[in-house]
């Protein structure tokens, strides 16, 4: 049961805060049983203990022995030193979660002692609103009790995907970097809107909205997006001629090499990061 259990953060970046945020208001296990941990930032590590009610300590304060499950949401450079801070401090009952971008599990698994269990995780910003889009993929070693305990805790930040390792990299084209194109459509939204006499607020909030109310039908509905989207555009209606319009601006093509785009860079940069890493 995650209520008895104590999960610690080495890093307590944005995306750190984001999971955190996410978990406490979940109430899935209490705020108490929640550490956040950095090298120096004593600063940062009070805001968090203020804002959330969890506790936060310099790392070197750590007691593994109190900890259950270890996320790894340092900067992704960093890696290997934490791995080998750890190594002689953890044992076969510590579940180790990383949430860095292009480290591998074969490589973490490598850093730590034999058999150890770990898991690669990619939420995205979205966690602090309990509304990710979070995929899960294990090592070697991951018996699937722990994927599911694993995968129970990131419910609690939104949406949760068992995925291969793999596919990774177009997870994270469609949905690490999938608020970014949410946001770039609704600055042009807003703009237009404005320009056709909405005001700046009111437009944003008309797009959103729709938005949003667009994206819960897709959810709770069984109909494709190409089903609903024929459902909503009645032939030489304003549907139609918008769609049209998107169509001969290379909307569609647009969409798809924003996803391929993204995950080519992911790959790219996991690849620059073994590379490195191996040189330092």
């Amino acid at each position: 049961m995650l209520k008895n259990k104590t999960i610690a953060f080495l890093g307590a970046g944005s995306m750190a805060e984001a999971m955190i945020s996410g978990i406490v208001k979940s109430g899935l296990m209490p705020a108490s049983q929640v550490i956040a941990t950095n090298k120096s930032n004593v600063d940062r590590l009070n805001d968090l203990t203020d804002k959330y009610g969890i506790k936060g300590i310099q790392r070197n304060q750590l007691n593994m022995n109190e900890v259950d499950i270890i996320i790894l949401a340092m900067k992704p450079k960093d890696i290997d030193a934490a791995l080998d801070s750890l190594k002689d401090e953890i044992s076969s009952k510590h579940i180790i979660v990383s949430v860095l971008a292009g480290i591998s599990t074969s490589r973490m698994e490598e850093g730590l002692p034999d058999g150890q269990q770990v898991l690669r995780v990619m939420p995205n910003t979205s966690s602090m609103l309990q509304e990710s889009a979070t995929a899960v993929a294990g090592g070697r070693h991951v018996s699937m009790d722990t994927v599911m305990e694993i995968k129970q805790l990131l419910s609690s930040i939104g949406e949760v995907y068992l995925i291969d390792e793999a596919q990774m990299d177009i997870f994270t084209g469609i949905a690490g970097s999938g608020p970014a194109y949410f946001y770039y459509l609704m600055e042009h939204i807003e703009k237009t809107g404005q320009q056709e006499g909405l005001d700046k607020e009111t437009a944003r909030k008309i797009g959103a909205q729709t938005i949003l109310g667009a994206a819960r039908m897709m959810l709770e509905q069984s109909d494709s997006p190409t089903e609903l989207r024929k459902k909503v555009t009645s032939p030489n209606g304003t549907t139609a001629a918008g769609l049209e319009a998107l169509k001969e601006n290379g909307g569609g093509k647009a969409i798809s090499e924003a996803v391929k785009s993204a995950a080519r860079k992911s790959e790219e940069i996991s690849v620059q990061l073994e590379k490195q890493l191996v040189t330092q």
